[in-house]
């Protein structure tokens, strides 16, 4: 198995095989978090305009994700596992449009086939890639709105290669390192409203999910698929 690390737009357009596209700084920890909460549907879209599109269309969809790490006028959530883990969740299809993740998706286009990657279900992701044995892996890391790599989104592409190559792994170290380098936003009470401190604590929740999400196409569409492991 020939596993490779990827950065940003440039790394996910050059993904093959297998692509994890990595967002652990939110957006697919978001996206575990509300499928744990009943969500049955997420369709991750680049393109804001596309996500309105879809809430007009279905007033019943939930509307969640980020700008510039706010959340957009007229979304119900934005990009935030506490907000969404805290809340009472009806819908079962959620539009989700992020400024990294959701981008990472729409550019694997050379990829076999695609999941999503965050700490939260790296165990059941490195189950997964064990089980179905890929010729080759891309760790995709789409860091800080897609413009320059985060310690979060390398650190967890390293964990799963590593694991996978059977190397050891030291995860406190690597929850102490993104702490004091790019998680450090999370302890900045000038942006509690949109990123808590319990969002980073709940982003390195690491294996609190046994499920992976794989992208699936339906028309022009994508959609995370649940798939237990």
């Amino acid at each position: 198995m020939k596993i490779k690390i990827h950065q940003l737009l440039k790394g996910a357009r050059e993904a093959k095989g297998t692509a994890v596209i990595i967002d652990v700084l939110r957006a697919f920890s978001t996206a575990c978090y509300a499928t744990a909460k009943g969500v049955e549907n997420i369709i991750p879209v680049d393109d804001i305009q596309i996500a309105y599109q879809l809430k007009r269309n279905n007033p019943d969809y939930l509307l969640v994700g980020e700008r510039h790490e706010q959340k957009p006028q007229g979304f119900d959530f934005g990009n935030s596992p506490t907000h969404i883990n805290n809340a009472v969740i009806s819908a079962k299809t959620m539009v989700q449009t992020t400024s990294s993740g959701t981008q990472g998706i729409t550019n694997a286009i050379n990829a076999n086939e695609i999941i999503t990657g965050s700490f939260v279900n790296a165990g059941a992701i490195i189950n997964y890639i064990r089980k179905t044995q890929p010729e080759e892996v891309s760790l995709v890391c789409m860091g800080f709105a897609c413009q320059y790599p985060t310690a979060e989104d390398s650190l967890c592409a390293e964990y799963i290669k590593n694991e996978l190559e059977g190397m050891p792994n030291d995860f406190p170290a690597m929850v102490q390192h993104i702490k004091e380098t790019d998680g450090a936003r999370f302890f900045d009470p000038a942006t509690e409203s949109w990123s808590p401190e319990s969002d980073f604590h709940l982003c390195m929740d690491i294996n609190r999910f046994n499920f992976i999400l794989k992208v699936k196409k339906v028309g022009e569409l994508n959609y995370l698929e649940k798939i237990n492991v």
